[in-house]
């Protein structure tokens, strides 16, 4: 049903139920899951530098845990820390799905309504959007 699953995971409190709904895809499916953390930067335009809010080595212990706890529950997983534009996390989420072929991508939502989705710019709500894969939302 579900041979490949792209799981995207960050620093919120929603990420181990993501994880969760990960790991029971793959049980039920005997599929593989790549989890995938994002570290958005942004680009100061008079200096050009690029800013991060977390280091290599946070973004990367995230990953590694997460595939730890994957492997730990007899899943296939595999992990990969990208890094991406402020504000463009959905665009590599679904580049990523795309780029892996998977099935379905799996990733939270912080809850905010529709209305609050569109203005304040939900990763969730673009994922959905541009994607022609099955998304499933975890709150």
């Amino acid at each position: 049903m579900y041979d490949k699953i792209l799981v995207a995971v960050d620093h919120s409190e929603i990420s181990d139920r993501v994880l969760a709904a990960a790991r029971d895809l793959a049980l039920l499916s005997k599929g593989e899951v790549w989890v995938l953390h994002l570290r958005e930067r942004e680009v100061a335009l008079k200096t050009g530098m690029t800013l991060a809010d977390e280091s290599v080595d946070e973004a990367s212990a995230a990953v590694v845990a997460a595939v730890g706890k994957l492997t730990a529950a007899g899943v296939s997983a595999h992990g990969d820390v990208g890094t991406t534009p402020y504000g463009y996390a959905a665009r590599s989420i679904v580049d990523d799905a795309i780029e892996r072929d998977v099935d379905i991508i799996v990733m939270g939502s912080r809850g905010r309504g529709d209305l609050a989705g569109l203005v304040l710019g939900s990763t969730a709500h673009k994922v959905i959007h541009l994607t022609d894969r099955p998304v499933l939302i975890i709150r």
